[in-house]
């Protein structure tokens, strides 16, 4: 195809399986309704669950399972300042089988256009086998125009999907420093830059992946760049539905004749809730190299955590807690914050450990000797102004465009620069010591500024550009994960950003993520159902210490979503009286260890495809371990029939693990059951023969 009418239309149908383009005749290109398509030479090769169309000036309308979900958008823009250049004369394409060596056999198309103004847009789309409905995304913008552009930034997957009776939900990857929810219902006036900056000085980064979705479609979009970049994904609600897009903001002069090439993005048009864009993400970063390790065995042991103390615990505290620790079934043991005299240095305390290093070995010891395994709390990356790494080694820090030092404001330090080798190298030596001198078998590793950092200008790095910084934090927690576990192959590392969303690209070296100080036991659920998706098979997500769920005792929500299992109960007494481990609390506690034990559902698969997590009611959870699937519905109070999807063609016995009551037999035919429960609702379903 030459040329395009305005009656043409490209039709590029993109698929798990292939893609295919062509011209079709099919009305208006500018028609903005809904429906099925019906031209009689659409076609495609294999899955064409996301088809992409684009009009004569290269908008693009996305279809999910042949049903249109956008209008035709503006989905590539480049930007000036206050002028977007968003329309561009259709001028050829070409379309070729590919067969990538880490992502497999794929279609691609490439689109090439150009403005009004001059400006010649190269569109590379590439669609793979194995991952179905996702769309990857190359955008190149060359300057034809003969005067320099301004160019402020470019916009890719730009969409808005279409509004529907029940409303939108959302899920963003992204920071906020407040700690909102990942997963939230879009408002009339919703709106989020989700920018993978810095919200703070201290909070910034995530998984770079946002989606909208309302029953039964679903649009997402991120950037599949094997390193972190400060990109933003806005989201917000409009008159016409939900628009989502990817945005970069570098600003950069565009000589005549020169090019500037987008960051690689992606689209997916999926039914459902964020699960399933972010296993499609997880796969295409698992080709390259970026994917959690597989790390059962202590990583899903249940946890006892001494915070329940806090900073001005004494060793005495903690020793006596042990063997109650060891009772309920925990097998971890942490010693949290307050045993160093400064974070930076990361001396003894002398106040708790008199006998320095000689105390602290003889400290592990006696979590091993009460059959316990010990780990330590620890903060890398941040140095106390009265610190002597501070006053020794100020060329560690990491300072932005203006010489000024960056906040870590929990404890009052400065962030220091972990592409600085120094810098690794002082904490590598840490690591070392606290495995492999103190006898730790983990570390806890927490706080919020370990999730991301802002550019590096501190002219004592010599960095070639500043962004090594932001880029180069997955490389310090690359050299932790590996001193650790050259010390002891099955050492821990735990990862706790402190209510911030992961950063994706820190996750292969995390042993075990938590939910990250949750505000409710919502954020324990939806934070689970969001790190299974990117952990897969083999992860470790932990819910975090009970105390922080709804009520303080909240189980039900990390069991149901297959979390370990933590607590930081304090025995016989402690600064608060609402951790106390009561005699009441204790019958509960082990009640829910043992079942935690007996099904040990972190080892499962966790099925997050089967049930919508903002639309469907009761918000339900289902974990596969072979042919039993483990069911857990969660509502403040639910009387009526619910479905269990996933069973297979034959007969289950279904029973309340909690309780131990029979809740009779289904089949896949006949697969709902009345329930009337408060708070929660366990089902394990065995096949019966």
């Amino acid at each position: 195809m030459t040329d395009m009418n305005r009656r043409s239309v490209l039709k590029v149908a993109l698929g798990g399986a292939g893609l295919a383009a062509f011209p079709a005749v099919a009305g208006d290109a500018t028609a903005a309704a809904a429906a099925p398509h019906r031209d009689p030479d659409v076609v495609g090769v294999g899955d064409t669950s996301i088809t992409l169309e684009f009009d004569d000036r290269l908008r693009s309308r996305v279809a999910l399972a042949g049903v249109e979900v956008t209008r035709f958008d503006a989905g590539e823009a480049l930007l000036l300042g206050d002028t977007t250049i968003d329309e561009f004369t259709y001028r050829r394409h070409t379309v070729r089988r590919t067969r990538h060596a880490l992502h497999g056999a794929g279609v691609q198309v490439t689109v090439w256009g150009e403005s009004l103004t001059g400006v010649r847009k190269t569109l590379e789309l590439t669609s793979f086998r194995r991952l179905t409905g996702m769309i990857v995304m190359k955008v190149t913008y060359t300057n034809a125009s003969g005067a320099d552009l301004a160019v402020t930034g470019w916009r890719s997957g730009a969409h808005v999907l279409l509004e529907a009776p029940r409303g939108f939900y959302t899920f963003s990857g992204t920071t906020h420093e407040d700690r909102r929810d990942w997963v939230r219902p879009m408002t009339e006036e919703f709106h989020q830059e989700n920018s993978l900056g810095m919200d703070a000085s201290d909070y910034g980064g995530g998984t770079p992946l946002v989606s909208v979705w309302r029953p039964g479609a679903g649009l997402s979009v991120g950037h599949v760049e094997p390193v972190a970049r400060m990109l933003r994904l806005p989201v917000r609600r409009t008159a016409d539905g939900a628009h989502l897009a990817v945005e970069g903001d570098t600003p950069v002069i565009l000589k005549p004749g020169r090019h500037l090439t987008t960051d690689t993005t992606f689209l997916t048009a999926l039914p459902g809730d964020h699960f399933v864009p972010l296993q499609r993400y997880r796969d295409y970063m698992s080709d390259v190299g970026q994917r959690a390790p597989r790390t059962l065995g202590p990583a899903v042991e249940p946890v006892w955590c001494a915070w329940g103390y806090e900073r001005d615990f004494t060793v005495e505290q903690v020793i006596g807690t042990l063997p109650k620790v060891r009772e309920v079934g925990l097998k971890w043991a942490v010693l949290d914050d307050g045993w160093q005299t400064n974070e930076g240095d990361w001396d003894l305390n002398p106040q708790k450990f008199p006998r320095g290093e000689s105390d602290m070995r003889a400290f592990t010891g006696q979590i091993r000797d009460a059959g316990l395994r010990p780990r330590l709390w620890w903060a890398p990356l941040a140095a106390d102004p009265e610190s002597n790494l501070y006053r020794d080694h100020p060329d560690m820090l990491l300072l932005d465009r203006d010489g000024n030092k960056q906040q870590v404001s929990w404890w009052d330090a400065w962030t220091l620069c972990p592409a600085y080798r120094p810098t690794v190298d002082y904490f590598v030596a840490q690591v070392r010591k606290f495995i492999g001198d103190w006898g730790y078998e983990g570390l806890k590793i927490d706080g919020q500024h370990l999730n991301a950092v802002a550019p590096c200008y501190n002219p004592a790095h010599g960095h070639a550009r500043p962004e090594e910084s932001t880029e180069g934090l997955a490389l310090f927690w690359k050299a932790v994960h590996e001193a650790a576990h050259d010390v002891n192959r099955d050492a821990i590392i735990e990862l706790c950003p402190c209510g911030t969303a992961f950063a994706f690209h820190n996750l292969p070296y995390t042993d075990q993520y938590p939910s990250s100080d949750p505000l409710s036991s919502y954020q324990v659920r939806t934070k689970g159902k969001t790190m299974k998706a990117l952990m897969g098979e083999g992860g470790s997500y932990a819910g975090d210490h009970v105390e922080l769920s709804d009520n303080g005792d909240d189980f039900a929500s990390s069991y149901g979503v297959g979390a370990v299992l933590s607590t930081k109960f304090t025995y016989p007494a402690g600064p608060d009286d609402g951790i106390v481990l009561t005699p009441e609390r204790e019958i509960l506690w082990r009640r829910w260890v043992t079942l935690y034990e007996e099904h040990m559902l972190p080892t499962g698969e966790y099925r997050g495809d089967l049930y919508d997590i903002g639309f469907d009611k009761p918000e339900a959870h289902v974990v596969a371990k072979g042919a039993t699937l483990h069911f857990a519905f969660y509502a403040p109070r639910w009387e009526g029939a619910v479905e269990l999807r996933g069973l297979e063609r034959r007969r289950y016995r279904l029973t309340d693990p909690f309780s131990g009551a029979s809740l009779g037999t289904v089949d896949a035919r006949h697969n709902t059951v009345k329930l009337t429960f408060t708070g929660f609702q366990l089902i394990v379903a065995d096949p019966i023969g």
